[in-house]
């Protein structure tokens, strides 16, 4: 099957338009038993509560009566079951969660779908994709400013995009590509599914449920039509001026020299967006002023310093090295450093009653979990700054286990020293 789907990729790859007319047959026992091996156990269940372990009890029967009816064309996804997690800010985001089942059949149509849209996706697009990373994205951004004559950054956010994509529009972007009715109906199909909210049914006329295997490469395939090729095709070609556009799954900031270019293309973004059935926040999109120049055209006019711009969590600005040279430096955004301070301060409380040595042993590993994201090049401050007030709230709630006063600072300090929590550390370098 890796044999196949790698023949496919390299089709994609080598075409500029690869057609694709025979794929369903590419869904048999094989590939799905082994999406089966490949999921993992212990995620959510769906609305039939079956698991991994108790669906694969009668594996072998299982897959081949899904083989039948995927053949048959009986076979239909049952509606997922929506659950809200907490967002860092305080709101709430749903999630669609699919019957165990139907994530076999997802994870196979997610392969195939891959090894057709990764060849043709843009170097520019990094959210969702193996060998990409969000601290790639970062340091495309940081790269295309501080290397270029880039002056103007469009910060544009899209409204609830999951929620709002166009089921139309996605399957003409597919059936483009992909010329098999069969693949096309069973996409339909998972568009269609519903979910059940509350133990009621909601039908879904628009989006695809954050949560399902599905929804990324949907996502990105949106993305790739909607966004990165009419940039590629149009705004590229008609821009005199240097620019970037860089997309992680629906975030995405784009650069340019000249204002004019940059007023433009933001004006053109939200004609494409509305087209498509998406819209911009207008409260979280705007033009700024940011740049190798910004900074003395600013100071000329008495405008004062460059504005600052939010991108997956971190805070970009414009700075000068220790030599007075101009440099673009990266932080924990303010927004994210509340949310995870807050999210640590009640996690803290939560587990205060568990023993010292399995509240240390957690804490550790919570700790590296943040390094390892923030821990990226002119981010030491903000880092240790998170690990400092950390240390403050385990204070306090190792004091609040009794009534008695458990540790003072002469005592905290050598608890620390015998478990060790681990210290910040510069795990992502953007110059490298």
């Amino acid at each position: 099957m890796e044999t196949k789907l790698a023949r496919i990729a390299d089709k994609s790859r080598n075409e500029k338009r690869p057609i694709f007319t025979s794929l369903y047959h590419l869904i048999n026992e094989d590939l799905l038993k082994q999406c089966h091996k490949e999921l993992d156990g212990s995620k959510a269940e769906g609305i039939d509560n079956v698991n991994k372990k108790e669906y694969a009890e009668n594996l072998e029967e299982n897959i081949k009566d899904l083989v039948i009816r995927l053949k048959n064309k009986a076979y239909k996804p049952a509606p997922a079951l929506r659950v809200y997690i907490p967002k860092d800010n305080g709101k709430m985001r749903p999630l669609g969660i699919s019957i165990y089942e139907d994530k076999i059949v997802q994870l196979a149509l997610k392969k195939i779908l891959e090894a057709i849209y990764e060849p043709k996706f843009q170097d520019n697009m990094y959210g969702f994709r193996a060998n990409n990373s969000c601290h790639k994205a970062i340091k495309y951004v940081h790269k295309s400013i501080s290397t270029t004559r880039i002056n103007y950054i469009v910060d544009a956010d899209i409204k609830g995009f999951f929620d709002h994509i166009d089921h139309d529009w996605m399957i003409k972007f597919i059936e483009y590509n992909i010329k098999d009715p069969n693949i096309i109906g069973l996409i339909k199909k998972y568009l269609k599914a519903g979910i059940m909210d509350k133990g009621k049914y909601v039908e879904t006329e628009e989006g695809s449920a954050q949560g399902n295997i599905i929804s990324p490469v949907l996502a990105k395939i949106y993305m790739h039509f909607v966004l990165v090729l009419w940039y590629k095709e149009i705004i590229e070609k008609r821009a005199e001026g240097e620019k970037f556009l860089v997309v992680y799954a629906d975030d995405f900031i784009a650069g340019f020299q000249y204002k004019r270019e940059a007023e433009a293309y933001y004006e053109a973004l939200k004609k494409r967006m509305s087209k498509f059935g998406l819209e911009l926040e207008s409260s979280k999109s705007k033009i700024i002023e940011f740049g190798r120049y910004a900074e003395q055209d600013r100071k000329a006019r008495g405008e004062g310093k460059p504005e600052t711009f939010d991108f997956l969590g971190f805070t970009f600005y414009c700075s000068r090295t220790r030599k007075g040279f101009f440099c673009v430096k990266v932080k924990t955004s303010k927004k994210k450093f509340k949310q995870k301070i807050k999210a640590m301060k009640l996690w803290l409380y939560a587990n205060r009653d568990i023993k010292t040595k399995d509240l240390m042993d957690k804490l550790k590993i919570k700790l590296l979990g943040h390094y390892r994201y923030y821990g990226i090049s002119h981010n030491s401050d903000m880092i240790g700054t998170f690990r400092h007030r950390t240390l403050e709230y385990l204070f306090k709630i190792l004091n609040r286990r009794s009534n008695k006063r458990s540790y003072n600072w002469i005592g905290f300090n050598e608890m620390l020293r015998y478990y060790k929590l681990p210290y910040p550390k510069i795990y992502f370098s953007l110059f490298d």
